[in-house]
């Protein structure tokens, strides 16, 4: 099998690179890649050389990367959705027990006590001024039921909450998996007005941007706790901030810092800790190079945030073409005139969309010749030809 440059952009699990097969070499120059591995690297203004074929993320944002450049030269994806969920389910429901019990401002006072006398005695006095409220019995708002609402929508129920949750896209994948206690809510609405604490899990995207503004907060129920742990651009902090003074909204807990709230008052603020656990970089980057193994040795695509899932199994036919092209009508059957044209037999063949692209897979009984891959590429409206040779 012909062997492939991968280029780790950011450290990456070893847990990961391991699962790289033989025919895989780590190289330093970037250009000499087919493939580049990133976690949080800035992609954007860089050059994407011609070699490089994929672009695999080890987490599930990909803000850092140029995607509509990718796109126009070719270049597939991934991302690893769900990889990291279990810690952040963790992380959230840590950030609803510190903004119930105040935790971090007892542990912060007791600082404040060293070297004083009869320091038991004191901290049993004033410990009252760090009470707070426990979780059970009271209503939790999940917005999203994804890979991580799911998570915590199932726990918080486990914890004796009332779990409201929202998502008028859940898969059937993820309803299966979640719990028959949680209620089902199709109004965004009932959720803003009866909940005690409400928790954030959707990507952003226009649709999402500013979701929670200020017509939102004034639903909310009084002394709510705000947790987001998504993107902070889901949520007018502007709005956010003016209520956090006179407690409309009791605590806002996020893991995104920015200049405007970190000034907040009744605000914690968690560095961006979500995936920061070994098991969850370690998965991360065992799914991320399982996909562009994928994809570099099979021409199969899952989890792509630029071009359409798309899979014919392992390659057992002598030869798989991929082709990446614009999704404009009749250029299938110019790609499947030109197989014939060469006299070239496909045994099978897949087609799928996403929005604006496509992308073909046809197995070929023959070995290809390099000119047919050469008059394939020059094709209107073909972004990239990928020929891959069984050994």
């Amino acid at each position: 099998m012909k062997e492939r440059n991968v280029v780790c952009l950011n450290p990456i699990s070893p847990k990961g690179l391991e699962r790289l097969g033989a025919n895989y070499a780590i190289v330093h120059n970037a250009g000499d890649a087919d493939c580049w591995l990133v976690r949080s690297a800035d992609l954007h203004g860089k050059t994407l050389p011609s070699r490089l074929r994929a672009i695999g993320r080890a987490g599930a944002g990909v803000n850092n990367i140029p995607l509509d450049a990718c796109v126009h030269q070719g270049i597939v994806v991934f991302n690893t959705p769900g990889a990291n969920a279990n810690a952040v389910a963790e992380l959230v429901i840590a950030g609803m027990l510190m903004a119930s019990r105040d935790i971090v401002g007892g542990i912060n006072w007791l600082r404040t006590l060293e070297a004083t006398p009869d320091i038991g005695a004191k901290v049993e006095k004033g410990k009252k001024n760090f009470a707070g409220t426990e979780l059970r019995g009271k209503k939790l708002g999940v917005i999203g039921l994804g890979a991580i609402g799911h998570l915590v929508a199932n726990v918080a129920v486990s914890l004796g909450m009332e779990v409201y949750g929202y998502d008028p896209y859940i898969s059937v994948n993820y309803a299966w998996r979640l719990s028959r206690s949680v209620r089902h809510v199709e109004n965004l609405e009932k959720v803003l007005k009866e909940c005690d604490y409400i928790t954030i899990h959707v990507p952003l995207m226009d649709a999402t941007r500013m979701m929670i503004g200020a017509q939102q907060v004034a639903m909310m129920k009084e002394g709510v706790i705000l947790l987001n742990f998504s993107r902070d651009s889901l949520v007018d902090e502007k709005a956010v901030g003016a209520t956090l003074q006179n407690e409309k909204i009791r605590k806002y807990v996020t893991e995104f810092v920015n200049e405007k709230n970190v000034a907040f008052t009744n605000t914690i603020i968690i560095p961006h800790l979500g995936a920061s656990t070994e098991e969850s970089e370690e998965n991360c980057a065992v799914m991320v190079v399982e996909e562009v193994q994928d994809y570099l040795n099979n021409g199969n695509i899952a989890n792509s945030v630029n071009f359409p899932a798309i899979s014919l199994g392992s390659l057992k036919s002598p030869t798989r073409v991929v082709v990446l092209h614009n999704n404009v009508p009749g250029i299938i059957s110019k790609i499947t005139t030109l197989f014939s044209n060469f006299n070239f037999n496909i045994e099978q063949m897949i087609s799928a969309s996403r929005g604006s692209v496509a992308c073909a897979l046809f197995d070929v009984e023959q070995t290809m010749q390099r000119e047919f891959a050469m008059q394939l590429s020059n094709q209107d409206n073909i972004l990239k030809v990928r020929v891959i040779q069984k050994d």
